[in-house]
């Protein structure tokens, strides 16, 4: 029996690990769908615990990083005025690369962020990003990388 041991596994595995990427990959999109929720209601409590406490960004193209704590400082009065209705806003996500496991993930891709202020113009951006996140009572984001930005087109094409 025990020779048998390994080849079980194998198929074992084999069977299995197609069922448990996509739970994987379905708990993760569960996560970037609250982001967006958290985002398009103003739920700037939610927004933050989306977020490990030491949580770093980077900003590639300002050539910066900085604590998420210090971010969502700045950011904390775009949710209020999207929970006010003094603006609309919103993100997508499309990812080029997952790579996970069942309690670390690196997702790479591309977000569209845009944002309406009550009688202005629509303002979006694109821009290529990497989260790298970590499983505890769900998922939460060590880091935001914020790569550069990215075009309509490069959108587009992640169909």
């Amino acid at each position: 029996m025990k020779k048998y041991l390994p080849v079980v596994l194998v198929l074992f595995l084999g069977l299995f690990s197609p069922i448990i990427a996509a739970a994987q990959i379905a708990e993760l999109d569960a996560y970037w769908a609250e982001v967006t929720r958290t985002v398009t209601e103003g739920d700037f409590e939610g927004y933050a615990a989306l977020y490990h406490p030491d949580a770093v960004l980077v900003f590639e193209g300002q050539g910066s990083t900085m604590p998420v704590a210090q971010a969502l400082d700045g950011w904390k009065s775009g949710f209020e005025s999207t929970l006010n209705g003094e603006m609309t806003a919103g993100v997508v996500f499309k990812f080029s690369q997952r790579l996970n496991d069942g309690t670390t993930a690196h997702e790479k891709g591309i977000f569209r962020y845009w944002y309406t202020p009550s009688g202005g113009e629509e303002t979006v951006q694109y821009v290529h990003f990497e989260g790298l996140l970590v499983k505890k009572d769900g998922w939460i984001m060590l880091m935001e990388y914020q790569k550069t930005m990215a075009t309509e087109e490069e959108w587009a094409a992640m169909d």
